[in-house]
């Protein structure tokens, strides 16, 4: 048995991404030497997920934390500075 943790920090979820749509009892595969997370859910659920996401509202609204939120890209992208 083999124990693991996988940390992601990064406001994909609150801007619809893939991670946004994953749901308690979903099957993730873990690929440690690719280094590669996949979610095992159909094309065709997470676009009914998808369909009926709503944006959260934020739970932090002012200081560094909101202005990260506001911002800055998600970590697929670097997580720099948007352009505006």
């Amino acid at each position: 048995m083999v124990d693991l943790v996988v940390q992601h920090v990064s406001p994909e979820a609150a801007e619809g991404g893939p991670i946004a749509y994953v749901e308690n009892g979903d099957m993730i595969a873990i690929d440690m030497i690719a280094c590669k997370i996949e979610l095992l859910v159909s094309d065709e659920e997470l676009e009914k997920r998808k369909a009926k996401w709503v944006c959260p509202e934020p739970k932090i609204k002012t200081g560094y934390l909101a202005r990260y939120a506001k911002l800055v890209t998600n970590a697929s992208t670097g997580a720099v500075f948007k352009d505006e």
